[in-house]
This record gives C-alpha cells, sequence and structure tokens, in this order.
C-alpha cells in the first residue's frame, strides 16, 4: 500500500501546520491524526454524488455511526491514548454528523491541493482532487455491483449481455479486486484502498439498472417462446427439428443468464434488508437518545419497491421458460422458480417492520401509541383489500421459541391472543395507504396495557429485569398464497410503580447500546469495555440535559464504576452487575441508580444552569476541595457539584473566611420545589465567584454567572386584609459555638445541636464536612 495522505501532508513543516489549524477549527485535529489512514479511506472511497440534502445527510450519518464504531473497536496501547479515545468518542457525540462530515471532507481536499503544489504524488502522475465538495470521485463508478467472491464486476457481465449496451457501467479490473476510474479523478485505488462501501442510493440505482438489463433477457425470452410455438406448429419436418436443436441451445443460454439474474437479485435484496437491519439498530440507540434519520425509512422503502417489481418480473420470466417444455424434467428451472418464490416471501415478510416503537417502559393502566408499517407500497395490491393488524405482549421466552419456528406463520391459527402474557386494549388496527408518500401503514393510537403475566424469577432476578415485546402480526394473500407476516418492537420492561422506573430504565439502556443487529430475543453481553459503556451514558445523558459530558466527567464516572482489587488495577471491562446491581462502595445505591437520580433533577431543575456550564457536577469530595484551595480568587470562591452521598443531590462547595473549604449539605428535587438553585445560591453572601468549570474557563462574579437564572422576587407591599407576607430565603450556620449565620438577611436564631455538624479533623483536608447532614436551613422572612 502507497503511503497515506496525510503522512505526504505532515513530511511538510507548513502543510502540516495550515491543516492543523484547519481541524483544529472544530476540534478535529486529533481525531484525523489518530485515524488518519481510515478517514481517507471511508471518505474518499465514496463512489456516488449526494445529489440532495437528504442524501448528503444520510452519507454524513452513515459516516458518523461508522466513525464511532472504529474508535470503539481501536486497541489503545497506552493509558494516554485510552483516554483520548474517550475523549474523541464524546467530541463525535457533541458535534452535529453533518457538520463533522463535511469539516472532514473539506479538510482531504485541501490536503490534496496541498500535495499538489507541493509536488507530492497524491497517486499517479497528473491526477488532482476535483474542487466539488460533494463529488470526490468519479460518480460513474456507483453502478457497480458487489460480485459473489466479493469483487466487483457489471451489471451485464452478470446477465451474461454482450456489447456496450445502456449500462453506464465503468469499466472494473478483477486483477486487483479495486476499482479503476478514468483519468483525472483521485480513486480509491489510486490511493491504494479497498473497495468502497455500497451506500443506500448506491443499490438503488444498481436495482433499476439491473432492471434495465433485465429488459434484454426478457426480450430473448419472448423470441424463444415465439420460435417455440412456430416448431410446435410446424410438425415433423426437418425445419423444425432445426428449430428444436436451436431452442434448446438458446434455452439453455436463457436459464443461465435467469441463474445469473437471481444470484445478482439475491445479493441486491440481502443488502436492503441489511439497511434496514441497520436502520432498527438505529432506532434502538435512538431509545436512548442518539440522533436517528427517521427519514431514511423512505429511501428503504423505495428499494423494496424496485425489488418487489424485479423479483414479479424473474417470477413471470421462469413461469415463462418453464412452459418452453423441450424435455421431460426441467428440474433445474423448477427449482429456480421455489427459491425465487421463497426470496419474495422474505422480502414481503422482511419489509413488515414497527416504525413508531412504544415506550420501552411501560406502565399499566396507562395509555400508549406505536405503529407499524409495511414497506412495499401499493406493489402488491394489498392496500386494495388493507389487513387488520392486531397486537399482542410476549415474553422473552415465548419471542423465542416464536422466532426459531422461522420467519413465516402458520397460517391455520387464525388468532394468537391465546399466546399473549397479557391484556392489552385497544389491540387491533386495520391498515390505511397514503397515496401522496405511499406509506402504507396501521396507527395504534390509544393502546393500554391492562394485565401482564410474569415468569418465575431465579435468584438475584427482579421484574424490572425482565423483558417484554409487542408482537404485530397480519395475515393476507399475496399472488394466491396465504402468509401471515409479523413484527417484534424493541424490548420492553413492564413496570406497575413509579419507583421502578430507573431500574427499568438500566435495562432498557444497557440493551438499547449493547444488543447485537441479529440476535435470539432479547439476549446481550452481560459485560463491555468502558469506551463503549461512556459512549452510551454521554448518548444518554446529553440527549436528556442537552449538554454532553466532558472527558473529565467521564473519567469520574470510571473511577466510580472501579470495584477495589488486591492489585490496585483498573478494569477495562465493566458488567451489568457493576452498572446496575452491585451497591457503590459504602452506599445503599447502585452507580445506576445514582447516575439515574443525578440526570432526572438535573432535567427536572437544573437545565438551563448545566446548559450554561455553571455546574461543575462531576467531581469527588477532595478534588473539589483541592481545586478550590488553589483557585487564585480566594475567600468565596464556590462551586457546584453532584453528591456522592445522597440520591439526586447537588452541593455547594465554597472557600469560607477562614480559608478552609465548606461544603453544604445536598440539595433534592424536593427544595427545588420550594426554592430553586440560581435563588439559593443569590440568598448566601459568602458565595462570591463560581470556580471555572469544563465549559467556563474563566472565574465568573457569582450574580453574572447567575443573573440569567434568578427569579425576580417582588416588592412586598401591604396586603388589605392585615396580613405580614413573608419571603423564603436560605440562610447557612457557619459556625456551631456562636450561632452565627451567613446569607441574607442577619438575625438571631437558635443555635443548633453541636451533634448536628461535624468539623475535618484529618490534617489533608482544611474541609468543613457537611456533605450527609442538615447544615442549612430556609426561613421565613417577616417582612
Amino acid at each position: 500500500m502507497s503511503m497515506s495522505l496525510w503522512k505526504r501532508i505532515s513530511s511538510h513543516a507548513d502543510c502540516e501546520q495550515r491543516m492543523a489549524a484547519y481541524y483544529n477549527k472544530k476540534g478535529l485535529y486529533d481525531l484525523r491524526l489518530c485515524l488518519a489512514p481510515w478517514i481517507e479511506d471511508r471518505i474518499m472511497s465514496e463512489q456516488v454524488t449526494p445529489n440532495s440534502t437528504d442524501q448528503l445527510e444520510q452519507v454524513a450519518h452513515r459516516f458518523n455511526e461508522d466513525l464511532q464504531q472504529k474508535l470503539l473497536s481501536t486497541r489503545a496501547s497506552d493509558q494516554v491514548l485510552k483516554y483520548r479515545l474517550v475523549e474523541l468518542c464524546a467530541l463525535i457525540q457533541r458535534t452535529p454528523a453533518l457538520e463533522l462530515y463535511t469539516h472532514l471532507r473539506s479538510g482531504l481536499q485541501k490536503e490534496l491541493q496541498l500535495a499538489a503544489e507541493k509536488s507530492v504524488s497524491v497517486a499517479a502522475a497528473g491526477q488532482s482532487m476535483p474542487l466539488n465538495h460533494y463529488n470526490m470521485n468519479n460518480p460513474a463508478a456507483a453502478v457497480a455491483a458487489v460480485g459473489m467472491n466479493g469483487s466487483y464486476m457489471e451489471t451485464n457481465d452478470l446477465f451474461g449481455v454482450t456489447g456496450s449496451g445502456s449500462s453506464p457501467v465503468s469499466h472494473v479490473s478483477m486483477s486487483s479486486g479495486i476499482m479503476h476510474n478514468a483519468p483525472g479523478n483521485v480513486t480509491p485505488a489510486s490511493m491504494g484502498m479497498v473497495a468502497p462501501k455500497v451506500e443506500l442510493y448506491d443499490v438503488h440505482h444498481q436495482i433499476m439498472q439491473s432492471l434495465s438489463d433485465f429488459s434484454t433477457c426478457s426480450d430473448n425470452l419472448k423470441m424463444l417462446v415465439q420460435k417455440y410455438a412456430y416448431m410446435l406448429n410446424a410438425g415433423q419436418t426437418p425445419e423444425a427439428e432445426a428449430v428444436f436443436k436451436s431452442l434448446i441451445e438458446e434455452k439453455a443460454a436463457i436459464v443461465v443468464r435467469l441463474r445469473r439474474t437471481f444470484i445478482y437479485y439475491e445479493r441486491l435484496q440481502d443488502m436492503v434488508i441489511t439497511e434496514l437491519k441497520n436502520w432498527r439498530r438505529q432506532q434502538a440507540l435512538a431509545g436512548n437518545g442518539a440522533q436517528f434519520s427517521e427519514n431514511m425509512l423512505d429511501d428503504i422503502q423505495r428499494c423494496f419497491e424496485l425489488l418487489e417489481t424485479f423479483v414479479t418480473h424473474l417470477l413471470a420470466a421462469v413461469k415463462e421458460a418453464i412452459m418452453v417444455r423441450l424435455m421431460k424434467d426441467d428440474q433445474e428451472l423448477t427449482s429456480l422458480h421455489e427459491q425465487i418464490h421463497v426470496a419474495q416471501k422474505n422480502l414481503v415478510c422482511s419489509a413488515f417492520i414497527v416504525d413508531k416503537q412504544p415506550p420501552q417502559v411501560m406502565k399499566t393502566n396507562t395509555r400508549f401509541a406505536a405503529s407499524v408499517r409495511w414497506l412495499i407500497g401499493s406493489q402488491l395490491g394489498i392496500h386494495m383489500n388493507p389487513p387488520t393488524v392486531e397486537c399482542i405482549i410476549m415474553s422473552e421466552q415465548q419471542a423465542q421459541r416464536f422466532v426459531t419456528r422461522g420467519t413465516h406463520v402458520d397460517v391455520t391459527n387464525s388468532s394468537l391472543s391465546g399466546q399473549s402474557s397479557g391484556e392489552i386494549q385497544n389491540c387491533s388496527s386495520t391498515m390505511e395507504y397514503q397515496q401522496s408518500n405511499h406509506v402504507f401503514s396501521a396507527s395504534f393510537r390509544n393502546m393500554q396495557l391492562k394485565k401482564i403475566k410474569r415468569a418465575e424469577k431465579k435468584g438475584t432476578e427482579s421484574v424490572m429485569d425482565e423483558k417484554f415485546a409487542l408482537f404485530f402480526y397480519a395475515t393476507t394473500t399475496v399472488n394466491d398464497y396465504q402468509i401471515r407476516v409479523w413484527t417484534l418492537s424493541l424490548p420492553v420492561v413492564v413496570i406497575v410503580h413509579g419507583n421502578q422506573e430507573p431500574q427499568s430504565w438500566a435495562t432498557i439502556t444497557w440493551d438499547n447500546a449493547f444488543a447485537d443487529i441479529v440476535r435470539d430475543p432479547f439476549v446481550v453481553t452481560d459485560r463491555v469495555t468502558w469506551c463503549q459503556l461512556s459512549v452510551a451514558l454521554n448518548t444518554k445523558f446529553g440527549s436528556c440535559t442537552q449538554r454532553a459530558l466532558t472527558t473529565e466527567n467521564l473519567d469520574f464516572l470510571f473511577e466510580k464504576l472501579q470495584r477495589d482489587n488486591i492489585a490496585g488495577e483498573r478494569n477495562e471491562y465493566i458488567s451489568w452487575n457493576q452498572f446496575c446491581k452491585e451497591p457503590l462502595p459504602d452506599r445503599t445505591f447502585t452507580f445506576w441508580e445514582w447516575f439515574f437520580a443525578i440526570m432526572k433533577l438535573t432535567k427536572d431543575h437544573l437545565l438551563s444552569m448545566w446548559k450554561a456550564g455553571r455546574i461543575t457536577g462531576f467531581i469527588n469530595k477532595a478534588k473539589a476541595h483541592d481545586d478550590l484551595m488553589r483557585a487564585g480568587t480566594g475567600i468565596g470562591t464556590f462551586l457546584l457539584r453532584f453528591s456522592d452521598s445522597e440520591l439526586g443531590g447537588v452541593t455547594i462547595a465554597y472557600v469560607n473566611e477562614g480559608g478552609s473549604v465548606t461544603m453544604l449539605s445536598p440539595w433534592t428535587a424536593r427544595d427545588f420545589q420550594i426554592l430553586n438553585l440560581a435563588d439559593r445560591i443569590r440568598d448566601l453572601d459568602m458565595l462570591r465567584c463560581l470556580h471555572p468549570t469544563d465549559v467556563n474557563v474563566q472565574p465568573l462574579d457569582r450574580d453574572v454567572a447567575f443573573a440569567d437564572f434568578y427569579t425576580q422576587r417582588p416588592e412586598p407591599t401591604p396586603r388589605v386584609d392585615g396580613y405580614v407576607p413573608s419571603t423564603i430565603r436560605v440562610q447557612v450556620r457557619t459556625s456551631g459555638d456562636t450561632g452565627s449565620i451567613s446569607g441574607t438577611p442577619h438575625h438571631p436564631m437558635q443555635s443548633p445541636p453541636q451533634d448536628s455538624m461535624s468539623m475535618g479533623n484529618g490534617s489533608d483536608f482544611a474541609m468543613a464536612d457537611f456533605d450527609t447532614m442538615q447544615n442549612f436551613d430556609v426561613y421565613n422572612r417577616i417582612i
């Protein structure tokens, strides 16, 4: 393989400096450096010009997904690189897919221009980079199809059509298995890269090209039928004998073409179905908050519709060829007909999907909605007599038994309601066809789960670990045969009380993040790498709170998940038990319960301040102390951190007048229902300067930092009924022996009992430790 483009650029210091400045505009320099060959391979192997914004977005989202998977699969050789990979994963989550893709793509164009200026050989002499942002390579190569051995061949070759024909497929060199374009364009071959990944619109183009090429075979078949009819009418004549011999040869050639065509069709069908499986995988990740382009389903449907047209023509052609009876036994065509028939059934059944998933944490006696869609549109005429879709709920064991029976269900069993693991109201809906957008779907707008049957629990299993799924099915007739199509929703956990919600979301979050695309329901690994889990946690928290986690945040979470071991080594793998079953050291709750409570608190009460970067959040007590003691702003410097000891709590650490660090007892959602966090900060005069956070790198005056979040307090006015109005304010006891109080207003009050506070007694930490007890009070101020 020849030298990578980036190595050529980095061999010139001025070029490397210019490109580093360009990539650093988006923080992508380290990414370009870390995955240089892969980025060049992946982006420069795009063989089709996106001719619309939607297509470009699809390419960008696909690149984003592949990039994340590449980072997750990259092995770190040292600790520094390992953390950098985690940071890069977080960066990708924060950066819009289209922005990231276009910046990298434009960067490659700039690199090629620089290489040309420096007379660095990019590929063959005289080759250069097209300046069109959306035309990296020669688009004529887009219609090349994947052959049986993984190399590329022309559709005409596969169909046995000779001559130039109507195919615009560019020439493909089979000697090296790498595509070669016309001179003047940089290609994967010229860059020493492997064959490109086929995009969805590539497949769509290939199907259309295949249908066009198949018309040649159809014309030859018509001529064969005409000759066959002539032979039958000619009787026993020498001319009929000659026609018979000619027919045998021509039919044999047509059978070969039909066989090749079906092999190619199967390849196209597999690609489209794989694309649909990928879409469903992205749908699962979207359940955790990942970006998801639902519009891609329309493009997938167009491919399904074309495939249905293709396979229908293919079936008709084989039937016609069978009618030309030249031999007593035509087993090859009969077998081919059966194979095509099965392929059509698989296509029709695979096109039946859940496009709008039900809630994955489902509470009994609560209304919910879902919808299913059949991606065949009007191709088979089923929309003229639309079937009714029914829904039941299945346990994991039932779903496993059902799936092992195969794709098609025994149609003699008219109803599956007896196999349901629960009772669902409003569980049937008739499919509707929308002429404007060709969507053929059934909507369930008012379903409600009334009862649920649970399996016996083993060991430490709980109802929050038990997975169910909604099973949608319909029976219809397609081409004179009756089939029952069905599909399963994503896993759901059924609860009856709100306090079961956190652990239920642990089950769903883990399944959505780490399940394989193809699996037995609903098997998922019980151990993942920290890099994988960090992406899942970042996606979940970022989508819920609208701000992604930083590298420092993720480092803190990683430390929290670690368990003590004799060697003191850090385990790169995190188990399901560590994630949500085993209590954290010296705590009564698990990591997930702690993380979920913080996520909920932030979403419900701290959202605007978290988004603005006013909350440090994920930092332990010792580091908070050290950071504040080193702060140049001195007394009154403070930061906000999530409590380690109380679920869903946030605490304030600040430098007191004695120069040591005080930590206030945590506030929870219950407190913020009375008075919000910003107003509590405003009431405490000892808080003067907000310590820098990961987002705000400079210290901020308290009122500058939180002014936008204060609520306006109206001036008190006399009441006509004689009552005196009051105001809620926060005050903090700063000394146990004098009873003095910090905050506004100042007024005498009774000192608390001595055991209501605890002073730090270690020489390492000059800190008042109030993290587990109440050291503040909210008072009504009489005006």
